[in-house]
């Protein structure tokens, strides 16, 4: 099938859901039906493979469950529905055992996967659509992943999720070109969302080699870790690992905040975390026992959280509200002071509001904050993205790009200074609030201030007017 086909097959089935599922509840649907079509293929090559080598191969989901059975067979529209409902959920979310049997369960007890379709016809004329596309070749896969990946943005815009699990692109290919994950590194998300750190991290250092031996592809196989409390992002998550060709083997639904990081042991610890933590969700009460300073702002908790995880020698890319950096309430001066006298914070980017769009909320001021587990901080490059020019901010129309960054990480790479960025020493820190908010003494040093004598030329000419005023006034009583 060309790229062309495969577009307008999967546009269609895009299209018929939206016509017919109110809100983002499409992508849902789309995500549970194309993770199915996707697993029966995966399920269809072992057992050929099986077949080759003269060995059985025991399907995870069997007949009458398996997709191509349920997707062919001719059924009518509340037939149809009534199965989907009490009979495929209800078996694929009581699976038993261990691996992608423990997976597909998870995925399918989550309280919000459903079927939000009604009419059985119209399920199946989607399904239809869907089964007619192959992920024979890796542009085929790519094609498919990369209009998977359009869609996400949709969810924090319609703010149905607040856009906390959707990290633009270009912010993800920015971190991971400054914290360059290697083969035989454990990477992990414990925020996983969508799954583009770790997707992005793969391609990093598929693009590093050429050619990978087994033992390396093995290797890079078990490298990619993730940690998703919510059943939509964890189905989101592992939908696009698979479109990506990406094992989901280490890909967990847990509350990260759950680990008591006072008892992370070293062995326990991860060579790289890159994340975007969600800004100003709520925060289980429960597990403020886990962490030595306590507060209810799950981006300072999640702070805590990933320099308690990571290991000796470790880089960390997280994104973080501005208010991490400037707050300066103890729990926050607590955590800044920690991480500036234990760990190495050689990178602060600023970005411009805009960067992350989310629905009928103001726009969020974040910032890109990378720090080494090496030794205590010295001094801090800053760097200020700049929106487009002639705009303040970046929009829904025109959003980040990865041209925005180019110049960011060309500086990055000798920590230059220029017009945007600047060096800041461990010294000039304020010791009382550790604040570390961007502020770019270029701009201040840019403020042109008039000439003095030009000032009092101003104020004797405007004397003037209001003395010859007064004048005036004074002839006007008289």
């Amino acid at each position: 099938m060309d790229r062309q086909t495969l577009k307008s097959k999967f546009k269609q089935a895009c299209d018929l859901l939206r016509n017919e599922i109110a809100s983002v509840n499409y992508i849902i649907q789309l995500s549970w039906m194309l993770f199915l079509k996707l697993y029966d293929d995966l399920e269809d090559e072992r057992e050929l493979e099986a077949k080759l080598k003269g060995e059985t191969y025991q399907r995870n989901i069997p007949s009458p469950y398996r997709w191509k059975e349920w997707v062919h067979k001719d059924w009518r529209s509340e037939e149809l529905i009534d199965f989907i409902n009490n009979k495929l959920f209800p078996f694929l979310s009581k699976l038993d055992g261990d691996g992608e049997r423990e997976l597909i369960a998870t995925i399918f007890s989550g309280k919000e996967i459903q079927n939000f379709l009604k009419d059985g016809y119209k399920l199946r004329e989607v399904a239809l659509l869907l089964d007619e596309l192959k992920f024979r070749t890796r542009e085929d896969i790519y094609v498919i992943s990369t209009l998977y990946e359009e869609l996400l943005p949709e969810i924090g815009e319609m703010g149905k999720y607040a856009g906390e699990y959707y990290t633009p692109r270009p912010v993800i290919r920015l971190m991971v070109k400054i914290v360059n994950p290697k083969l035989g590194e454990i990477i992990l998300d414990p925020f996983l969302g969508s799954a583009g750190f770790l997707i992005e991290s793969y391609n990093h250092i598929l693009r590093s080699k050429e050619v990978f031996t087994t033992k390396e592809t093995k290797i890079l196989h078990n490298m990619f870790y993730g940690q998703e409390k919510k059943d939509v992002p964890y189905l989101i998550g592992i939908m696009n690992l698979l479109l990506h060709n990406l094992p989901t083997t280490h890909i967990y639904k847990t509350d990260t905040f759950a680990e008591d990081v006072r008892k992370i042991q070293e062995k326990d610890k991860v060579d790289v975390i890159l994340t975007n933590p969600p800004f100003g969700g709520k925060f289980d009460e429960r597990f403020k026992v886990n962490f030595p300073v306590k507060s209810s702002d799950t981006e300072l908790m999640a702070l805590q959280y990933v320099m308690r995880k990571i290991k000796q020698g470790g880089r960390v890319g997280i994104v973080v509200p501005e208010g991490v950096l400037s707050n300066t309430t103890k729990p926050f001066v607590r955590v800044r002071k920690e991480l500036l006298e234990n760990y190495n914070v050689h990178t602060i980017i600023s970005l411009p509001k805009g960067v992350f769009i989310v629905s009928g909320k103001t726009p969020v001021k974040a910032n890109l904050l990378f720090f080494d587990k090496t030794g205590p901080t010295e001094e801090i490059w800053y760097y200020e993205i700049q929106p487009p020019e002639g705009m303040k901010n970046f929009t829904k129309t025109r959003p980040m790009r990865d041209e925005d960054w180019q110049d960011c990480y060309e500086k990055w790479k000798n920590r230059e200074i220029s017009e945007n960025s600047w060096i800041v020493k461990i010294d000039e820190i304020d010791k009382e609030t550790y604040e570390l908010t961007p502020r770019n003494p270029n701009k201040l040093k840019k403020k042109e201030y008039r000439p003095a004598k030009e000032i009092l030329e101003d104020v004797l000419k405007e004397e003037k007017e209001v003395i010859k005023l007064l004048e005036e006034l004074k002839g006007l009583l008289r």
